[in-house]
C-alpha cells in the first residue's frame, strides 16, 4: 500500500505556479471569491483559497454578501465581476442558501472566468473533450494525482460513487477521455444503485464521493485497487480538543491494507482542489491576453 500524499503534490503544483506568476510583468492574475452568508465551512474554505492565492502571487478579492440576498441581486453582483476586465477568475462559494438555485448562478458566471468549471458550457466542452474547457477543480485534482503517480488507467475499470455535478459526473467523464489518464471503462453508482457493493468490488480505481462518513468498508474493495477518497466529513471524537475529527467516505483502517494506492483524509484530494483552482485562474489570465 502506498499513500498518495496530496499535500506534497499540491505544494509542488503551487511552487510551479509561483514561478510562472513571478515571470509575469505588470498586471497579475486576479480571482474574485463571492461568499453568501456566514457558513463556517465556507469561511474556512475561502480563507484557505485566499491564502494560497497570496502565496502564489495571484491577486484575490473577497465579496461577502448577506444570507438573505435575492437570487436576482446575486446575479447582478456576478455580472459586475463578469464585466470587470481586471478580474480573470470568479468563484461563487457553494453551498448557497436554499432560496438560491445554484445552477442558475453557476451558469451566469462567464465561461471565460469560470475557474470552478461549473458552467454548463465548460461541462459541455469537457464532454466534447475540448482542450479549452475549465474543469471542475476536485475532479481535475483527482486526475492530477493519478497522472503524477503514473497509475495506469487505460482499459481499467473506474467506479465512481456519486453523481454530483461538482465531483462525480465530471470525474467519470475525465476517465472516459482519450489518452492518459483516460481510456478507462467507467461505472457511475449512487444512492439508487442496487447492490452498490458488487460494483465497487470490481473497481481497479474506486472514487468515493458519496458524502457518507466511512461508507466504503474493507469488503467493498478488491485487492490491489486504487482508492481515491473525496469525502470530508466531521464525526464526533471526544479525544479531540474540537470535539470532532475529519474522516473520508472510506473506512481507511479497513480498506488501506487491500489497496495499491490510497488517498488519506485529510491531506489527500482536498489540497489538490485549491491548487487546481489556482491553475485555472492562471490559465484564465493567459487566455484573456
Amino acid at each position: 500500500m502506498e499513500l498518495i500524499n496530496g499535500n506534497e503534490i499540491a505544494q509542488n503544483i503551487i511552487e510551479e505556479l509561483t514561478l510562472q506568476v513571478a515571470k509575469i510583468d505588470g498586471v497579475k492574475p486576479c480571482v474574485v471569491f463571492i461568499r453568501v452568508g456566514e457558513d463556517p465551512a465556507s469561511i474556512s474554505y475561502v480563507r484557505k483559497k485566499e491564502k494560497t492565492a497570496t502565496a502564489i502571487g495571484i491577486k484575490s478579492r473577497l465579496k461577502i454578501l448577506p444570507e438573505n440576498i435575492s437570487q436576482e441581486q446575486l446575479l447582478v453582483e456576478v455580472e459586475k465581476e463578469n464585466l470587470d476586465p481586471s478580474v480573470h477568475g470568479i468563484l461563487v462559494q457553494a453551498p448557497l442558501p436554499s432560496h438560491i438555485e445554484e445552477k442558475i448562478i453557476f451558469n451566469n458566471v462567464s465561461s471565460k472566468k469560470d475557474v470552478d468549471g461549473f458552467n454548463a458550457l465548460n461541462l459541455g466542452k469537457l464532454c466534447q473533450e475540448q482542450d479549452d474547457a475549465f474543469i471542475s477543480c476536485t475532479p481535475a485534482g483527482i486526475l492530477e494525482l493519478i497522472k503524477r503517480k503514473k497509475i495506469p488507467t487505460e482499459g481499467k475499470h473506474v467506479v465512481v460513487l456519486g453523481r454530483s455535478l461538482i465531483v462525480g459526473k465530471p470525474a467519470g467523464m475525465l476517465f472516459l477521455r482519450k489518452g492518459f489518464p483516460g481510456n478507462a471503462t467507467v461505472t457511475f453508482c449512487h444512492s439508487r444503485t442496487p447492490d452498490l457493493k458488487s460494483h465497487a468490488q470490481r473497481a481497479d480505481i474506486l472514487i468515493a464521493a458519496i458524502g457518507k462518513p466511512q461508507f466504503v468498508s474493507g469488503d467493498m474493495v478488491k485487492q490491489g485497487a486504487t482508492v481515491i477518497d473525496v469525502g470530508i466529513n466531521r464525526i464526533e471524537d471526544s479525544s479531540k480538543k474540537s470535539g470532532f475529527r475529519l474522516v473520508g467516505d472510506v473506512n481507511f483502517e479497513q480498506v488501506a491494507s487491500k489497496t495499491q494506492f490510497i488517498t488519506p483524509v485529510p491531506g489527500g484530494v482536498g489540497p489538490m482542489t485549491v491548487a487546481m483552482l489556482m491553475g485555472n485562474t492562471l490559465e484564465a489570465f493567459k487566455r484573456s491576453k
